[in-house]
């Protein structure tokens, strides 16, 4: 049974897929917007919007927090530069939209998340 077993395995071990979903959320937070499939899009969402509310409580220990789960480039850009937008916003921090044309090799499903 899958109770209380929460997030796509994306056929990888745990190690990997913490690696993998580090690299998506430093993207998107670097770029501000990326394009990728819908099922990682709605993967990535709930952990971006939970590192946004933990960086509009501006103190150490949420840019500790955040540069434990982002480089620090990263960790930096989201506290200083993109949290303080959302200072008046209680959550949805994030957009996915869905596009009709599929990737060519494989027919995924294809989706862009951006901060709004």
């Amino acid at each position: 049974m899958r109770h209380l077993k929460k997030g796509k395995k994306f056929g990888l071990k745990k190690g990997q897929r913490r690696a993998f979903m580090k690299i998506l959320a430093n993207n998107l937070v670097m770029k501000e917007k990326i394009r990728t499939t819908e099922v990682r899009a709605k993967a990535l969402r709930p952990e971006v919007e939970r590192m946004v509310t933990h960086a509009k409580k501006r103190n150490v220990a949420a840019l500790r927090m955040l540069m434990e789960k982002l480089p620090k480039e990263a960790a930096y850009k989201l506290y200083h530069e993109i949290a303080p937008r959302y200072d008046d916003r209680k959550g949805g921090y994030t957009r996915i939209v869905k596009h009709l044309k599929l990737r060519k090799n494989d027919a995924s499903k294809m989706a862009t998340i951006s901060f709004v």
